[in-house]
């Protein structure tokens, strides 16, 4: 999480980063990269939670939706049940702005 939340700061950081405590861990700034503050870098442990938190959602949901692709082929007819659950899945990651929100999301039921 060390490593996300710098290049959250700087997206072109180069780091190594031994240990994965940022009390004790060691990070060596690489060719030329400024460095960060631990304080700083610690500021971004909330949105790089967020983001794994997200990150999993919505693999679960696309996973969920791969699994229902083969109905909305185009000679197929979609059930508006099957329709529904599609679009509940697609609409799923609106409002999760907490790693909270994500890990207690409701999981529409598969008709």
């Amino acid at each position: 999480m060390i490593v996300e939340a710098i290049l959250k700061i700087n997206p072109n950081a180069e780091v190594a980063v031994i240990g994965d405590d940022i009390d004790t861990c060691s990070i060596e700034w690489l060719n030329g990269t400024t460095p960060i503050s631990n304080s700083d870098i610690k500021a971004q442990f909330t949105a790089v939670e967020l983001d794994i938190a997200m990150g999993n959602l919505r693999t679960k949901r696309n996973r969920l939706l791969a699994e229902t692709d083969y109905l909305a082929l185009s000679d197929s007819t979609l059930s508006d049940d099957m329709r529904t659950y599609r679009q509940a899945l697609r609409d799923l990651p609106a409002g999760k702005d907490t790693v909270e929100k994500c890990e207690n999301a409701t999981w529409p039921t598969k008709p």
